[in-house]
């Protein structure tokens, strides 16, 4: 039987998840038994990004060679290509000319920028709801999972968010490092997602080329492959003085990466954030009080740990309304004093959707945000000594 409850992010994995996320095994025990995770830094990639925000304006576009990129009379460049011209040796930096001519019937269609920002942005509002977020890029970002107690699974409603929220795919790499997520984000495209546990960065990155690391170009992997290095593992395990005329004073950081060994910080934006929010589309459209008022409950405590990580106390609430015919409102309450608990949240999202869901109405989002944030201040107890 079909249970909303299990909503997008399992039936997600069961349609464009061919099998589990790839999870290596650690070689050794983690470092503590309650937290295996030191750090938890999540990559996320979106795949052949502005092919994808093409097709979502024009459908009819999918399922053949198709590139986003400069006309081949203009001597323009593909700047993503999809999977079917992928597979005929199309790809990103090529001349749309050579393009052409590798597939005649291929379909070239130039970037819109405006929508691809848009996107971008509402993929980067998703991102933030679970921590802080560097940007690198339109289609790519890190995001600091480590406050979560469980970043694996965490990691996977990242994946789900994005994917229905967006309707975009995406893959993600999930790493104690940011080096090594980046790797993993790639293992398995499209739509992929690998988690690396700590103590396995150097098994899942040896048997990978040398190119797979941040650093290392074509002429650097040309000029290692010459002395026999042609893995991560073979750089890893490389005499400093082999490498040293090869590629100088960066010989000991070259072995350091190819052993997964990477502690740059995400490097977050300033200022605190304007709102935290969540939100959860169901898998079929939704009716029972139970399984709206369990799915409210939990995403309140998500949305309270975000606020008690960042330190932050919130004085309005909203909860969000999306139906079958996809027609989307907000509602949302003030309170004089702010707060930062689960309770508290949970007691006015619950008023507000009580007071505003038409209880003959099928939901297919609901959503939960808090805004007008500050520092939560620490309250000092008064006692009555009269």
């Amino acid at each position: 039987m079909n249970d909303p409850r299990r909503a997008r992010r399992n039936t997600k994995f069961m349609v464009h998840s061919p099998s589990p996320p790839h999870l290596l095994t650690p070689a050794s025990s983690p470092p503590s038994p309650l937290n295996p995770w030191p750090r938890a830094i999540l990559h996320l990639d979106m795949d052949a990004f502005y092919v994808n925000v093409h097709l979502l304006d024009h459908p009819a576009d999918g399922g053949v060679p198709l590139v986003v990129g400069g006309q081949p009379d203009q001597r323009g460049v593909v700047s993503s290509a999809s999977y079917e011209a992928r597979k005929l040796g199309i790809h990103s930096a090529m001349s749309t000319a050579v393009a052409r001519r590798l597939c005649p019937s291929l379909k070239i269609v130039p970037v819109n920028w405006e929508r691809v920002r848009e996107c971008s942005r509402q993929i980067m509002d998703i991102l933030r709801q679970f921590g802080p977020v560097e940007k690198m890029s339109v289609d790519e970002a890190y995001v600091d999972l480590t406050a979560w107690d469980e970043p694996g699974a965490k990691a996977g409603e990242v994946r789900t968010a994005v994917k229905t929220q967006t309707h975009l795919p995406c893959s993600v790499g999930l790493a104690s490092s940011k080096l090594v997520a980046k790797v993993a984000s790639d293992h398995d495209k499209p739509e992929g997602f690998t988690i690396v546990p700590p103590g396995t960065e150097a098994t899942f990155l040896a048997p990978l080329p040398t190119r797979a690391l941040w650093g290392i170009g074509p002429k650097t992997a040309e000029k290692l492959a010459r002395q026999g290095l042609h893995t991560c593992g073979d750089l890893a395990a490389a005499d400093i003085t082999v490498l040293r005329p090869v590629v100088g004073n960066q010989a000991a950081a070259l072995k350091a990466r190819a052993a997964g060994i990477d502690d740059r910080p995400v490097q977050a934006e300033h200022g605190p954030p304007k709102s935290i929010s969540q939100e959860w589309t169901f898998n079929t459209d939704v009716d029972d009080t139970a399984v709206l008022c369990e799915r409210l409950q939990k995403m309140c405590h998500d949305v309270a740990e975000m606020l008690q990580k960042e330190k932050l106390a919130a004085s309005t609430v909203s909860v969000k309304f999306r139906w079958a015919d996809f027609t989307t409102y907000t509602r949302q309450r003030s309170v004089a004093v702010p707060f930062a608990d689960a309770a508290t949240l949970y007691e006015i999202a619950h008023a507000l959707w009580d007071e505003h869901w038409p209880r003959d109405k099928k939901l297919r989002l609901l959503g939960v945000a808090v805004s007008k944030l500050d520092e939560a201040q620490v309250r000092q107890l008064g006692f009555d000594f009269g």
